[in-house]
């Protein structure tokens, strides 16, 4: 079961929570987005049984996000419990959008590198509009050098914000129910394309 921690927060991070708030608004009544929020299932390796994906056929969602946890050395133990949101379903969709991000990798294929989590991160922001999305995105470039960075805004981000725009909301996608679907057809289905 979900719980939360609880950390006393200013007025200034107040104010900064509240612009997010409406993100639980994100959970429109499609069948997936009410199922989450009712049962809200949280990810991690006592959750997901792991092994038992990487035995799915390839081409599976199970198959792609098991082979992208094997491929770089990461587990869904890694993403810190959110603190600073009293609110128990709000602070769970954020939870549960942190907990997400290694879908998101494996529906788009965009890998862990600066230029990849940058991606993911424009691409994160034109589906929610989270401040905190755009100011990765807007810092995180001065990270890379010259050529990285052009190759960022010319390739990527352009990517980024029509593909996130014109996709289906994965923060409705109950990704644990996906596990044997083929993995073209999810992309085909939520309106994901593959950055060239």
């Amino acid at each position: 079961h979900y719980t939360t921690t609880n950390v006393p927060i200013s007025n200034f991070q107040k104010s900064l929570l509240a612009v997010s708030s409406a993100f639980t608004a994100f959970f429109d009544p499609s069948r997936g987005g009410r199922q989450i929020l009712r049962e809200r299932p949280i990810i991690n390796s006592k959750t997901i049984d792991i092994p038992y994906l990487r035995t799915l056929p390839e081409r599976t969602f199970g198959k792609e996000y098991a082979n992208f946890l094997d491929g770089e050395m990461v587990t869904p133990d890694t993403r810190e419990k959110v603190k600073y949101i009293e609110d128990e379903e709000l602070a769970y969709v954020m939870q549960r959008y942190r907990e997400c991000h290694d879908f998101f990798h494996a529906l788009t294929k965009l890998p862990v590198s600066v230029e990849g989590e940058l991606a993911l991160k424009w691409f994160e922001f034109a589906q929610t509009k989270l401040p905190m999305a755009l100011i990765s995105s807007v810092v995180g470039p001065l990270r890379l050098s010259s050529k990285e960075r052009t190759r960022l805004f010319e390739k990527y981000v352009p990517w980024a914000i029509q593909c996130g725009l014109q996709s289906k909301l994965l923060m409705n996608v109950y990704f644990e129910e996906c596990w044997n679907k083929d993995i073209t057809e999810m992309r085909k289905e939520l309106g994901i394309y593959l950055v060239e």
